[in-house]
């Protein structure tokens, strides 16, 4: 979308005067990009709170951008697009009982990324190139600095074995946000070491970077999102941008200020022939707001610059919504809707984009295939072995194909619906249970709601992809409910039995790009490590028995509560189950196995191996997963706490553990390492979002329009 804004203004230079004799500013950072918060606070001598009054006083920003807001707690907002490469605001703090105590900070505002790098993933076949694209929020000026990296998080620079960059190309505007492209092309040959490398784009040299995760392969697969997001001229394939025609924001004079969309996921047919595209409640039917009859197109308004066809640009119509299942009903248990095909606008063989075979063409995409027709596969305890890996695959709007595994079964999970596409206006709290756990940053993102979850090694569809989140170190969870729920509470809307339009079973291409993801780590106190060393002197002395198969004790940190320690205990590999208590003297205990001959010369490894999926027998999932339903509601009063499920503990393989994923911005009130006889595996993420991208801070911007510009805005037609 293109917005006008007016000129820019005049630089001016502050000067900060953070404390007086009364009260000191505190700031939880002196720097912050458009994407993030601060957070102030005034502090007496003694270290008590100072209630204050706050006020943003004068900035260097633009005044039609604004400069940003501060709330009566003193959490800073910054504006949605700034002028220039950097602003200053000056923020004042007021004594609410005595007027004439002031104090003045000064904070350093900079442009951030609008969304992820377009694409955010691409497998790439040597010799094969892709476009990439930036767009920052910072209008007239502004450039995105480009180079490859072995991290996400900015490791070692790499050199042209591992491909090569164009000149870059901006455009800048006072119309619109600035937007920066560059092509990347894989080497002619594999590079020594790692296929697995990363494009970092950083805004204006600063450290705020945004990621493309590339892996480089000599089997012809080549795979980005752009073909899941493009309009497309014939009939439309699954896997595809799209969504309803009017789910967009706006105000009260009709300007557009966001807009929304997802992934037309699969194609359902009923019991009497009739034919339908399947995705989420929040997709098609704007959840539970929109109205059946509404227009469903191809792409999404998300991929229209917000245009609602019939305006120029706008996607086309491919279908009308006809049933969704209503988010706000206790007994509903899926995010699910379908819509009613328009004759000659899909592909009959309900063929999904990128679920085909590679072609081995340099530079041709992954071809699109039905998923295996009919009813889907279920997910029991049965579904999982300790010598199987299952694997799962989705291609969605904004990640593509991608591919994980099943990390929690019985998972009950709240999920946070709004009106808005911004997240702004909360609509319904639901709670979900029985729902399929996936690991995995790169998995999914906001956009790729909709998405058919298939098995792998046979396309046999598992479930539909709806919800995701992620900490702040790049580690991401995706939810999606199970397949036959979904057909089952659809076909009792429609009146008619559903299922799966599809072909014969066939393999998917999997792409993993959380394989090659460096672990990230807490640390953990070193007065908690100490009391480890402790245990560990202890557990040495009494539990250590040849005889019993344990070898020996160390300190550690756990696997199953990042930041909390461990006492390593050392099993004998050659035996079969060893007995090792889940705790000692109160400190977690993590079980590895290994041979005497490494643990009497100091060579033992400091952590256990941890594998991709559940392995683990049938009754040891179905006791579990007893005790996860027991538990979870009571575990949920717990407002930090969003999901329980069934998982395999890292600490020790060879038990199942609760999954309980706590919200990053809460702090539980209790987190105990057993309960009810099981290890406990606590995850920390943001609350999943449905609609804004999962790793989205608290004050996220649209990219379809300058928020709080005033004047001339592209309005959808009446």
């Amino acid at each position: 979308m293109t917005v006008l804004v007016a000129g820019c203004g005049g630089v001016g230079s502050y000067v900060a005067s953070p404390s007086n004799e009364s009260f000191s500013i505190q700031a939880s950072s002196n720097t912050v990009n458009t994407n993030g918060q601060v957070r102030f606070s005034a502090v007496a001598a003694d270290g008590s709170a100072v209630a204050v009054n706050w006020t943003i006083i004068e900035g260097q920003n633009d005044a039609s951008l604004g400069q940003g807001a501060i709330d009566a707690t003193g959490v800073y907002t910054p504006p949605a697009a700034l002028d220039r490469d950097s602003a200053s605001v000056k923020i004042t703090a007021q004594s609410q009982s005595d007027a004439s105590k002031t104090a003045t900070v000064v904070l350093r505002v900079t442009p951030g990324f609008l969304q992820p790098l377009a694409p955010e993933n691409a497998a790439l076949t040597l010799g094969a190139n892709t476009p990439v694209t930036a767009q920052i929020a910072e209008v007239s000026s502004g450039e995105v600095r480009w180079r490859l990296s072995s991290s996400a998080r900015g490791g070692v620079s790499l050199d042209a074995n591992y491909g090569t960059l164009s000149e870059q190309n901006c455009q800048r505007s006072s119309e619109a946000y600035t937007s920066c492209t560059v092509t990347y092309t894989a080497p002619a040959s594999m590079p020594a070491g790692t296929s697995s490398l990363y494009l970092l784009g950083t805004v204006n040299g600063s450290n705020t970077v945004a990621p493309l995760h590339i892996l480089l392969n000599a089997d012809g697969v080549n795979s980005t999102p752009q073909a899941n997001q493009a309009a497309q001229k014939g009939m439309v394939q699954l896997g595809a941008s799209g969504g309803n025609n009017a789910d967009y924001d706006s105000d009260s004079n009709g300007n557009v200020l966001d807009c929304c969309g997802g992934t037309l996921g699969a194609l359902v047919s009923g019991g009497n022939g009739d034919l339908f595209i399947l995705s989420n409640n929040h997709v098609l039917a704007e959840s539970d707001h929109a109205a059946t009859g509404d227009t469903i197109v191809q792409p999404g308004l998300i991929d229209s610059a917000c245009a609602a066809s019939p305006a120029p640009g706008a996607g086309r119509s491919v279908g009308a919504l006809k049933y969704a299942v209503p988010l706000a009903a206790p007994r509903s248990n899926v995010d699910a809707a379908l819509a009613a095909v328009n004759p000659g606008s899909v592909d009959p063989s309900g063929s999904i984009l990128q679920l085909g075979e590679p072609s081995g063409a340099a530079g041709s995409q992954l071809g699109a295939a039905p998923p295996a027709g009919g009813f889907g596969e279920a997910l029991t305890a049965a579904s999982f072995s300790p010598s199987r890996t299952l694997e799962l695959a989705k291609s969605g709007r904004t990640t593509g194909l991608t591919c994980s595994t099943v990390d929690a079964i019985h998972l009950t999970v709240a999920v946070d619906y709004f009106k808005d596409c911004a997240e702004s206006q909360p609509y319904y709290t639901k709670i979900f249970t029985n729902q399929i756990g996936i690991p995995g940053n790169s998995f999914s993102d906001s956009g790729d709601s909709g998405a058919l979850v298939v098995d792998a090694s046979n396309a046999e569809p598992v479930g539909l992809f709806f919800a995701g989140g992620s900490d702040n170190n790049g580690n991401g969870y995706s939810v999606a409910n199970p397949i036959q729920d979904v057909l089952g509470e659809l076909g009792t809307q429609a009146g008619q039995p559903l299922k799966i339009v599809g072909g014969a079973q066939h393999p998917v291409a999997c792409l993993n790009y959380d394989g090659n993801e460096p672990s990230t780590s807490t640390s953990v106190p070193e007065e908690w490590m100490r009391k480890a060393e402790t245990a560990a002197h202890d557990a040495n002395e009494s539990l250590v028995s040849a005889a019993n198969g344990i070898l020996g004790a160390a300190a550690g940190r756990s696997a199953d509560d990042a930041g909390e320690p461990a006492v390593i205990v050392y099993v004998d590999r050659s035996r079969g189950s060893v007995s090792v208590p889940q705790t000692f003297e109160g400190i977690r205990t993590q079980v590895i196995a290994t041979d005497e001959s490494s643990v009497s010369n100091g060579t033992a490894p400091k952590s256990a191996g941890m594998f991709p999926g559940i392995h683990l027998p049938q009754e040891t999932l179905w006791s579990a997963g007893a005790m996860a339903e027991l538990l979870a509601r009571r575990l949920m009063a717990d407002a930090a706490i969003f999901g329980v499920g069934v998982t395999q503990s890292h600490d020790n393989p060879s038990e199942a553990a609760l999954l309980v994923l706590v919200d990053l911005d809460r702090s539980p009130r209790e987190m105990p390492a057993i309960i009810g006889g099981l290890r406990v595996r606590y995850v920390f993420l943001h609350r999943f979002h449905v609609t804004r991208s999962k790793s989205a801070g608290s004050s996220r911007h649209s990219a379809c329009s300058l928020a709080g510009v005033e004047g001339a805005r592209k309005r959808l037609p009446e």
